[in-house]
């Protein structure tokens, strides 16, 4: 129960810090070598991890200003939309009890 309890904890950590490798705003990108599409769909995909971390540390931010611009937007709002369920190509409609 024990190593069980210390295994989780070690695999949360490990997965917290993997997760936040390329965070926006750490200072990794430059005006030579800008964020670019897949920058943008990953942090999109760790927006929430970002909104969390920038509450105690203000140099993080949730989007990157130093991008390539419109490809940077569509992979952030790509991966923002489908990242919380938006994008479904096919619903499912409820049976009506007629």
């Amino acid at each position: 129960m024990k190593k069980r309890i210390v295994m989780v904890l070690l695999i949360s950590v490990l997965a917290g810090i993997l997760l936040t490798g390329c965070i926006p705003g750490d200072d990794s990108y430059s005006a030579n070598d800008p964020a670019n599409f897949l920058s943008g769909v990953w942090h999109g995909w760790i927006a929430p991890i970002s909104l969390i971390i920038s509450l105690f540390n203000h140099d993080i931010q949730i989007y990157e200003p130093i991008n390539t611009g419109w490809w940077y937007d569509f992979g952030f709002y790509i991966a923002i939309i489908s990242g919380f369920g938006g994008i479904s190509l096919s619903r499912k409609k409820r049976k009506s009890r007629d």
